[in-house]
């Protein structure tokens, strides 16, 4: 968990094996979260484990979503706070079972890497992530845009900035799409010709 929060890391639920007992004793899905709910609940299981055994010769083949995805920026009011609850609850859990200052580190690391979600449209969760951070014996820096959107952001500010990357994100991201179907069916079609 500490690792997670310090790299931003994913760790996808299908690289969990958790027994019935397990999950029992970690509780029932949060509904309340609207992304990154999976990453909240496999917090509560490692909490309610021993510990985890790691298989360094596993593999996982993960789909690409669609851009439509929860974890997007842009999202409505209810996904930004359903976000920030779980991120608040999954420093809660791995700050109960070790409060070191590396932890308190990883979990300022993890609020600043998410801080461009919140920022600048939502001033009152900024607020409470640098109240966060500061409780935790840390400080959040306001976001940055990358210097690729960073003229974007001295002309139109940090908003225009970040909705920019996320407009280039979809495109690139819907024609990858196009050219993943097109080399497929182009594949299948010259397979069922031979």
């Amino acid at each position: 968990m500490t690792r997670k929060l310090e790299g931003n890391w994913h760790m996808q639920t299908a690289t969990w094996l958790v027994s019935r007992h397990l999950s029992e004793a970690a509780g029932p899905w949060d509904t309340r979260l609207l992304g990154d709910d999976d990453g909240e609940y496999f917090s509560r299981v490692i909490n309610a484990s021993n510990g985890i055994r790691f298989v360094p010769e596993s593999r996982v083949y993960y789909r690409i979503t669609p851009s439509n995805r929860l974890s997007y920026i842009g999202r409505s009011n209810k996904k930004i706070e359903a976000h920030f609850l779980g991120m608040k609850l999954q420093i809660g859990y791995l700050r109960a079972r070790e409060d070191s200052d590396r932890v308190r580190a990883a979990c300022v690391n993890y609020l600043q890497t998410w801080l461009p979600s919140f920022y600048p449209d939502r001033p009152d969760l900024v607020r409470e992530a640098q109240q966060l951070a500061a409780d935790l014996g840390g400080r959040l820096s306001i976001p940055r845009a990358s210097w690729k959107y960073a003229w974007i952001e001295k002309l139109f500010g940090f908003g225009a900035a970040k909705h920019s990357q996320l407009y280039y994100n979809r495109c690139k991201e819907s024609v990858l799409r196009v050219w993943d179907r097109m080399m497929y069916a182009l594949d299948h079609s010259s397979r069922l010709a031979s």
